[in-house]
């Protein structure tokens, strides 16, 4: 099972799966840190009472930290590289890179 997710993931070794979790892991939680200050900062709860609406506007504000958050801490593991193509073909599918 362990070798499926390599080769899911193009992984080198499990060891860089490993990595590449523990930075999933990380760009997830830290986006939801910074994004409370964010969100309590423009009072968004008080201006969005509708409650499905708040939370479709809490997500789209927090995707884009998170993608960058992603890139910053891949950098920090050194695994820049890999996340970045990870990055460009959202961007592409989304319509915001051309090929």
């Amino acid at each position: 099972m362990l070798n499926k997710l390599v080769k899911k993931f193009q992984a080198n070794s499990p060891k860089h799966l490993t990595i590449i979790f523990i930075v999933f892991a990380l760009s997830g939680s830290s986006s939801l840190l910074i994004s409370s200050p964010i969100l309590s900062a423009i009072n968004l709860k008080t201006l969005v009472t509708y409650y499905p609406l708040y939370i479709l506007i809490r997500v789209l504000i927090i995707i884009p930290i998170y993608q960058i958050n992603l890139i910053i801490i891949a950098t920090f593991f050194g695994e820049f590289k890999y996340f970045w193509e990870m990055e460009k073909k959202i961007l592409r599918r989304f319509g915001l890179l051309k090929s």
